[in-house]
């Protein structure tokens, strides 16, 4: 009788985006799951609902990562930085910001309330592979 071990399980990593353009949140999850098979992306389309989900998620279900838009409705990623950087929970979780503004300001005051990077989005396919290699490489 063969008996074959069970395959170890690749531990799941859990990242959340909040992002309301619709292409953008397909573009940057297939980016993502390309690059790592074990990667789950929870995505919100405001932030409001963004502070909502992180305020209610249980600690088993902590995203590595998380990414915000800067240009969300209602509460921008800057707000949403400013929010959870007050909950211990996401202090050691990496926090990136990404746009279509390359404006100063937005990344200066993004950096100065806990995102580890600031990035305009890229204009094409190839550019959010890269991108997306570079996030993943951030995952705590």
């Amino acid at each position: 009788m063969d008996m074959q071990s069970p395959q170890p399980r690749t531990a799941i990593k859990n990242i959340f985006l909040a992002e309301d353009d619709i292409d953008d949140q397909e573009f940057l999850t297939e980016a993502l799951k390309s690059l790592d098979d074990s990667i789950v992306v929870h995505v919100e389309s405001s932030g409001e609902k963004a502070v909502l989900y992180l305020q209610n998620l249980p600690d088993g279900q902590t995203p590595c990562l998380i990414i915000l838009d800067y240009n969300l409705p209602l509460v921008s990623g800057h707000q949403i930085l400013q929010n959870i950087s007050q909950w211990d929970r996401y202090k050691d979780i990496t926090k990136v910001v990404w746009s279509t503004s390359n404006s100063p300001h937005y990344e200066q005051v993004c950096l100065q309330s806990g995102a580890a990077a600031y990035f305009v989005k890229p204009s094409d396919i190839a550019g959010i592979h890269q991108l997306a290699k570079k996030m993943l490489g951030l995952c705590s």
